[in-house]
């Protein structure tokens, strides 16, 4: 069985427009690890991944799923940006319509989503693609979608124990209408139920 996800909403009332509030997405970050169990360890340096800019109507969060399989298991399901829909379960399909000489950086891709959702499609651009350090990231750049301006990271670390830690943070515009909590509750749905299916996936290779 897949382990519990933990997650920690960051609240950006105090940031200032377009500008990042460094220390409480830090203590986020670190309060979220913090509940990993006392065996599993992560470098510290992992919060340098997870800066985002933050602006006045925009939410922060950062969910953490552990995984019993190797970093390299779980890589080779999460780095594939043209088949999201491997271990995301609200993707319908997907089709790359801009990546050149293969998938890198500036990549776009144009993703369906399923029926029941408050969306029909997105496009989305490859932000980084490192696979020596096993880091991903993409912006929501267009499509039919109330996430506006969003944007993920997910890097994978070593547990220790031959398992991998995930962890993605994002952040996005709170739509007119919503709160806060109520755009950070939705996301962080969405996104620990990938990790979830991510995580049954990998442990089955």
């Amino acid at each position: 069985m897949p382990s519990p996800v933990q997650f920690q909403r960051f609240d950006s009332n105090t940031a200032i427009t377009n500008g990042v509030n460094c220390l409480k997405q830090i203590q986020a970050c670190r309060y979220a690890l913090s509940s990993l169990k006392p065996t599993v360890s992560v470098p510290e340096t992992v919060v340098d991944h997870h800066m985002h800019v933050v602006g006045q109507n925009q939410c922060y969060s950062v969910v953490i799923q552990t995984i019993n399989a190797s970093v390299s298991t779980v890589w080779s399901v999460v780095r594939r940006f043209d088949y999201p829909q491997g271990y995301k379960h609200f993707v319908k399909s997907c089709n790359v319509v801009a990546s050149g000489d293969g998938i890198r950086v500036g990549a776009l891709r144009e993703v369906r989503l399923v029926s029941g959702l408050p969306a029909v499609s997105s496009t989305e651009r490859l932000d980084i693609l490192d696979e020596e350090r096993h880091v991903i990231s993409f912006s929501v750049v267009g499509g039919v979608h109330r996430c506006r301006n969003y944007r993920s990271v997910t890097t994978l670390h070593g547990d220790g124990n031959g398992g991998t830690v995930v962890i993605e943070s994002y952040v996005v515009d709170v739509p007119q209408g919503n709160t806060k909590e109520e755009t950070c509750s939705f996301a962080d749905t969405i996104v620990r139920c990938n990790l979830q299916s991510l995580a049954q996936i990998a442990e089955k290779l």
